[in-house]
């Protein structure tokens, strides 16, 4: 019998030699002698600067610190913390001693956190003193230490982070790490269901970051000289990802910014002369909404803009690259001409996939010329197919499907969740739930989503899990989440709802009954009730029919 044939697409890059067999910390700091002495973190609310030599020392002192509190290697650590020079320090110490991260947002409910924590078996939550009411109970019930990064109310049994910063880092204990040892537990519903531990390894994530930043024409060009902001949560695998490790990887300054505020944003690009901005789609319409404020500052430092976690219009890159302009040297208040340097355009990711899958080549130190509505292509080292949704036939180009991605920058798999990692990863190739097609020139174009996630503001909504919610109320008897298209947050969740017999509850309950549980951007935006929830044969929820009946207006 004649064996398939597959059409397999590959990046427009010439693969590159990856140091797989590197631990991710080890790879990270591979060039540390190049830059020492130069910024690596920077603290936006305070002013501190810490050098390459300050954070690979310290981060080696939390590795024994946490040691010697009892993680071992393969244990799990719980950070929920919001941007802050305490997280990296914590994410790497526990890279050093064979230990695993479980990012948690620290805006959800304590139901929410309790929930991956449980999942995950953390056995140590580093956070601040706001959230221990969260968890307290979790900790104390479960054995699971708390270590707090400010001041503890008194009375509370909490390690104060300075006591990990204090560890002896002759005592690091020696770990032998494998490739296929996981480093990081991100959460992600990926294509369907509720959120689930995407297990992320050392090799996984070294390939990741040399997929876009080594190499003699990188995909995403950083250099020491360069300064990132970060003001996207780096408990988000795109903020973790492109912007710390590779910016660790380049041996850039990393300029950390707690929460997206329009004027101290602009203050500290001016301040820190800041080059390369990773944001998402929010962030940048706000900045063309305000284009009077942005006009007073200098912002011509900053050569690259690149969005991710969400979908960009086009029609935001225009007023974009009007903002980030050359300054007349007489004066920050009078803009010339977009300068020729500045570079502004998106990539395509997904957690499972490490995540980034593909990248414009504008980003590259040699750039390739774009197209408009297209992602760039598929990340070196990796293969890329597009194969019918029905058939699983792949498909050549300009032909429409659901994109796959193979590599070894790809999950390991869900945690604890064989099945779920088994519908995802099929021999070898990650389902991303995403429709799209490669062209002739090797663009990826993305047009449709087979997958149920919500995207508001780049952060996941697993309508699986609003569905639940809804269905534990006794006056619900059916109900069924989806995404509607929002200005501002790009998606936003809305619910169709059956009342149970004779319920006289109203949209303004059910919303107040999910936002008693959630995190603020999981909160239902309009609540429409129904006789019956479309449904397939097979049970399905028919979601393409309630997003028709949004597009024609009140459903009925």
């Amino acid at each position: 019998m004649e064996a398939k044939t597959e059409t397999i697409f590959r990046s427009r890059l010439p693969d590159i030699y990856i140091p797989k067999h590197l631990p991710l910390h080890s790879y990270c700091f591979e060039n540390i002698s190049d830059f020492s002495g130069r910024p690596c973190l920077i603290d936006g609310a305070t002013g501190d600067v810490r050098t390459y030599a300050d954070v690979e020392l310290t981060s080696r002192k939390v590795g024994s610190a946490l040691r010697k509190l009892g993680v071992d290697k393969g244990d799990v650590i719980m950070i929920l913390l919001p941007n802050s020079p305490e997280f990296v320090y914590s994410f790497l110490g526990a890279s050093f001693i064979g230990a695993v991260s479980t990012m948690a947002n620290p805006f959800f409910t304590s139901a929410e956190i309790v929930k991956q924590a449980k999942a995950s078996a953390a056995k140590i939550i580093i956070t601040q003193s706001a959230n221990l009411a969260k968890v307290k109970e979790f900790a104390v019930e479960n054995i699971v230490k708390l270590v707090c990064i400010d001041s503890a109310p008194e009375g509370e049994e909490c390690l104060h982070f300075s006591e990990l910063t204090s560890g002896d880092e002759n005592d690091l204990p020696e770990v032998e790490i494998s490739p296929d040892d996981v480093v990081a537990l991100p959460y992600s519903s990926g294509t369907t269901g509720w959120p689930k531990g995407v297990m992320l390894t050392h090799k996984g994530l070294v390939t990741s970051v040399a997929q876009q930043v080594d190499g003699e024409n990188p995909n995403l060009w950083m250099h020491s000289e360069d300064v990132l902001m970060c003001v996207l949560p780096l408990f988000h695998i795109y903020s973790l990802n492109s912007i710390l490790l590779c910016g660790l990887r380049a041996g850039a300054a990393i300029l950390i910014m707690q929460k997206f505020q329009i004027v101290p944003f602009l203050e500290l690009i001016q301040k820190y002369k800041v080059t390369i901005g990773p944001f998402v789609p929010p962030i940048v319409l706000t900045i063309a909404k305000n284009e009077e404020v942005v006009d007073k500052y200098d912002l011509s430092s900053v050569r690259t803009v690149m969005s991710g976690a969400a979908p960009l219009g086009k029609e935001l890159w225009i007023p974009l690259g009007r903002s980030f302009r050359t300054r007349n040297a007489d004066s920050n208040l009078n803009p010339q001409v977009v300068s020729d340097e500045f570079k502004s355009t998106s990539g395509y990711g997904m957690t499972e996939a490490g995540p980034v899958l593909a990248m414009c080549l504008a980003f590259a130190k040699e750039p390739f010329e774009i197209k408009s509505g297209a992602c760039g292509t598929v990340v070196r080292n990796a293969e890329m197919k597009i194969v019918d949704p029905d058939t699983g036939a792949s498909l050549p180009r300009n032909q429409r499907g659901e994109i796959c991605i193979r590599g070894d920058q790809i999950m390991k798999g869900y945690i604890n969740d064989p099945e779920a990692t088994k519908n995802t990863i099929v021999d070898g190739w990650l389902h991303t739930g995403d429709v799209g097609y490669i062209d002739d020139d090797d663009e990826l174009f993305i047009v449709d989503r087979l997958k149920e996630l919500i995207k508001y503001k780049g952060f996941q909504v697993a309508p699986a899990e609003l569905e639940a919610m809804l269905l534990t109320h006794p006056d619900i008897s059916d109900a069924a989440v989806v995404s509607m298209k929002d200005e501002d947050a790009g998606e936003v969740p809305v619910a169709f709802v059956v009342k149970s017999k004779d319920s006289t509850i109203t949209e303004a309950e059910v919303k107040q009954f999910i936002s008693n549980q959630v995190v603020f951007y999981k909160r239902l935006n309009r609540v429409f009730f129904l006789d019956i929830i479309p449904k397939s044969p097979s049970g399905k929820i028919l979601r393409k029919d309630l997003r028709a009946k949004l597009e024609i207006g009140v459903p009925n």
